[in-house]
């Protein structure tokens, strides 16, 4: 249910003390100089709070559906869930795909055992961390190499790999680390490619063998052919096209030329789809992570594609993705020489008119997941206190934005029929 806040009412003062620590979005926050006015005010800023959005419900039943099958060993089941979701192309409301968010909870305890151990910088024996992904491997022998319990697999080794490797540059990463990595990766890519028929009509399996490839030394093309692919075999899903701009950076697979070519010709074939909007999604996760890549984007082009975005999906889940990333995600990328930061501040802008004309409710996890630039390998261990940060970047940001509106004695308050300024 949604829950309506009344009086969320911001003390704005007590807001700003508990969130001076925290990065603010630097172009709402020099456009208005401050926070919150000088003085405390109650009911000045009302806005609905959905900590309970039908999206997360959802994600969170099947990721959790997953982790009990596998727990209980009922690989078949796990399987026979898998393909069904798989051939009905099932999605959340939000347009997550079920069979992913099965795949993920499957092997959630496995790849977080290992993260902790290795996060943990004290792992003097090796062989306990390969105990839960051989455990799966037998599985699979035992069901004579079904293709999804072959994902499950694939996709837990591609996990393990990535908790060995890290998100550095690869200079930054211990030889030691690059070959645990290498060997997850290598497994992974043996799995897929006793699937490949399969593959040719499975997104998932698809989008596995994309991630697969991160472990190799692949050309610019041959991944961006991969991922041409599976973007026109689930063109409704932006979230290859967010991978492919990341793999696309330098510290990956390709150039910022071409970043920008796979820009473009990805929103020229999901044109009918997403409009311009293609380009957007490409871009969105590179130019948040890396600086080169926000210095040379096309920020018309960009903006154009956030618009065409909400065209297609003005859903609140959509809305509140958008505006986080401008409030928090993008200008959390930011480092000290930062040769990107003009087009920086000129998308983070954007959150102006995403807030006023289409914001209608805040979703605390999406804001808490900017925070962290949208990293698909966080575990988040404890939801409430997660959810309580992106609810107060949301705050933060709002209130930085009406803080002229404020201090001049109005009442801001959203409603589903738009926003609302009242004298107070």
């Amino acid at each position: 249910m949604l829950k309506h806040k009344a009086g969320i009412g911001l003390r704005l003062r007590a807001l700003t003390a508990r969130l001076r620590a925290r990065k603010p979005a630097d172009s709402l926050i020099r456009r208005v100089g401050a926070c919150a006015p000088a003085f405390a005010a109650e009911d000045r800023l009302n806005i609905p709070v959905n900590d309970c959005a039908h999206e997360e419900i959802q994600a969170d039943i099947l990721r959790e559906r997953g982790r009990f099958l596998v727990r209980q060993e009922r690989w078949s089941d796990l399987a026979q869930e898998m393909r069904r979701a798989e051939a009905q192309r099932d999605s959340t409301p939000g347009g997550l795909p079920a069979v992913d968010l099965l795949a993920f909870g499957a092997r959630a305890d496995v790849v977080e055992t290992v993260e902790r151990a290795l996060a943990s910088g004290t792992v003097a024996d090796e062989r306990p961390l390969l105990d839960g992904v051989m455990g799966f491997e037998a599985a699979l022998q035992d069901h004579r190499g079904d293709p999804m319990i072959a994902l499950v697999v694939a996709l837990t080794h591609i996990d393990l790999g990535w908790a060995w490797r890290g998100a550095d540059w690869p200079e930054a990463t211990p030889a030691r680390h690059k070959n645990r990595a290498k060997a997850h990766f290598d497994r992974a890519g043996t799995l897929l490619s006793r699937h490949c028929d399969t593959a040719l009509q499975s997104p998932a399996m698809l989008a596995a063998r994309c991630a697969a490839r991160t472990g190799g030394k692949e050309n610019a093309t041959v991944v961006a052919d991969e991922y041409e692919a599976l973007i026109d075999l689930a063109p409704e899903n932006p979230r290859h096209m967010r991978v492919l701009g990341n793999h696309m950076l330098p510290r990956w697979f390709g150039s910022y030329t071409a970043l920008e070519l796979e820009a473009r010709r990805t929103a020229a074939r999901t044109q009918f789809m997403w409009g311009a909007g293609g380009y957007a999604w490409v871009y969105f996760d590179a130019i948040a992570l890396d600086a080169g890549a926000c210095a040379r984007v096309d920020v018309t082009f960009f903006l154009d594609g956030l618009r065409d975005i909400l065209r297609a999906r003005p859903d609140q889940e959509m809305v509140n993705l958008l505006t986080a990333f401008c409030c928090v995600a993008l200008p959390g990328g930011a480092g000290g020489n930062d040769p990107g930061r003009d087009n920086r501040a000129r998308i983070a802008a954007a959150a102006d008119w995403l807030i006023r004309d289409h914001l209608t409710e805040i979703h605390p996890m999406v804001w808490a997941h900017a925070s962290n630039q949208f990293a698909n390998n966080l575990h988040v261990r404890s939801a409430r206190p997660f959810a309580a940060r992106g609810q107060a970047d949301a705050l933060r940001c709002l209130s930085a934005l009406f803080a002229d509106e404020i201090r001049q004695g109005q009442r801001v308050t959203f409603t589903r029929d738009g926003l609302r300024l009242e004298a107070v």
